[in-house]
Formats: C-alpha cells, sequence, structure tokens
C-alpha cells in the first residue's frame, strides 16, 4: 500500500482534488480511473478507499442500469434527479 493510500486524510484529499479538477469536462468517473490516482495501488485497497468515500459522503455513486460510476456528492446530474425538468 502506497503512503499515499495509507493516509486517510491525504487519501480523500487527493481524490477530492482530482476530481474537483476534473469536474470542468467531466462529473462521473469510472472506478478504474482512480488507478491514475493510486497508480501503485491494487484495485481492492482502492476500492476500500473509495467504497468509505460514499459511506462518509464525500462521493457518491451513479448508476445508468448497467454501470456504476462515482462523482463528488452534489456536482452535475444526480441519479435522484434524472427525468425531472
Amino acid at each position: 500500500m502506497s503512503d499515499l493510500l495509507g493516509n486517510k486524510e491525504a487519501a480523500t484529499a487527493a481524490v477530492v482534488e482530482w476530481m474537483t479538477k476534473k469536474a470542468g469536462t467531466k462529473t462521473k468517473f469510472y472506478f478504474n480511473d482512480f488507478s491514475k490516482i493510486f497508480p501503485d495501488d491494487k484495485p481492492r485497497e482502492i476500492k476500500k478507499v473509495v467504497n468509505k468515500l460514499v459511506e462518509e459522503g464525500v462521493l457518491e455513486y451513479w448508476s445508468s442500469g448497467s454501470t456504476t460510476m462515482y462523482g463528488l456528492k452534489g456536482s452535475g446530474i444526480q441519479h435522484s434527479s434524472e427525468g425531472e425538468e
């Protein structure tokens, strides 16, 4: 496990900063996108951190029915508001 992934606060800050930088072009991310933040870590370890961020309300799941993506809570089009006008 990398030092970044081992430090919860640093990992959270890295994820939020990376997603905020990308927010101009993209608000939802595939799980594999997170490997760019933690290139030296195994997918299972990254998944634990990402799931913890979802539990804490920092990130949220978004599903199209066949694909699950992650986004910063409150940014972009959210699943609960789709189809509303």
